[in-house]
């Protein structure tokens, strides 16, 4: 049995988590909602009460020390038990929730599906601050200690411990300018090939789109390489150039610039959008009602 008589404070406790996590005292102070100098005040206090630094600088940040690598696990577990003693608390009442969620999601879900999360938030529950975050490879870290709410899109590299639900399917399509002077209505193979491209390399479908053209031995002429969606239906619009993209962004995009919209002519092998989370967070009242918004505003029925 757990003597928490014999344990640091559980604001220490949560420092040492969040430390090691963010190996920053700046980003640990910005996620405790504390100062700087607190912050350190805390650290000067944890280390005496478990004399060991804990953590030293370095020139890639606060490394911890080999003791603290040893009570990181411990330490968690302390702060799982005292999540569940406090764990009886009130309904999740999103109308008075003060509230961060953090959201990992695709550079194409920042233009697809946060302005409208958004302003059902700002209707429901205009306490909660959002927060969007990159889908990349500390995801599932974020997701296990309580960084992250959410991961949404497509990330089949999460490994166990989290579940998913798919909320809508992706197919893709190519976009060209409205008064394109060679593509007309619709795109084939060979026009398709004879064209200048945008490339865009954010997207975690990227790899499905490279993987099917490098398969069939199709080659694009890339004029332009962007790393994200910022500005391509623009470019699109104001261009001859064409893109390649999944169906959510692209008719977002082909909407807001008077783009037209193509089938591709090209076989890409389609995926599914999802919302994932960590089953520690299963029953979390806010992130159950987090997920059930998230199928209310975008999942396809079947």
């Amino acid at each position: 049995m757990v003597d928490f008589l014999a344990l640091p404070e559980p604001k220490l406790l949560q420092l040492f988590s969040v430390l090691y996590d963010t190996r920053s005292v700046t980003r640990a102070a910005e996620q405790l909602g504390q100062s700087q100098p607190t912050i350190s005040i805390w650290l000067g206090r944890l280390r005496e009460q478990l004399h060991d630094p804990l953590f030293v600088r370095t020139p890639g940040g606060m490394a911890p020390t080999p003791r603290a690598e040893t009570l990181i696990g411990p330490c968690r577990e302390v702060l799982e038990s005292l999540r569940r003693l406090t764990s009886h608390q009130a309904d999740f009442d999103p109308a008075t929730t003060q509230r961060r969620l953090r959201l990992c999601i695709s550079d194409a879900s920042h233009i697809t599906l946060l302005p409208r999360l958004l302003e059902h938030l700002r209707q429901v529950a205009p306490g909660i601050r959002l927060e969007a975050a990159r889908i990349d490879g500390n995801t599932e870290r974020a997701l296990e200690s309580g960084e992250a709410d959410l991961a949404v899109g497509f990330v089949p590299w999460l490994g166990g411990g989290m579940y998913q639900q798919v909320l809508f399917p992706q197919d893709w399509v190519c976009l060209s300018n409205a008064a394109h002077p060679r593509i007309g209505t619709s795109l084939d193979l060979p026009r398709y090939q004879a064209e200048g491209h945008v490339l865009v390399t954010a997207g975690t479908g990227q790899k499905l789109l490279e993987t099917a053209l490098a398969r069939q031995g199709i080659e694009r002429q890339i004029i332009l390489e962007l790393p994200g969606f910022l500005g391509l239906g623009a470019i699109i619009g104001s261009t001859d150039l064409i893109a390649t993209l999944p169906r959510h962004i692209g008719e977002t995009l082909a909407c807001a610039h008077g783009l037209r919209v193509h089938d591709c002519p090209v076989a890409i092998e389609g995926f599914s959008v999802k919302q994932h989370w960590h089953a520690r967070y299963h029953l979390d009242a806010g992130n159950r009602w987090l997920r059930t918004v998230m199928v209310k505003l975008f999942k396809t029925p079947a």
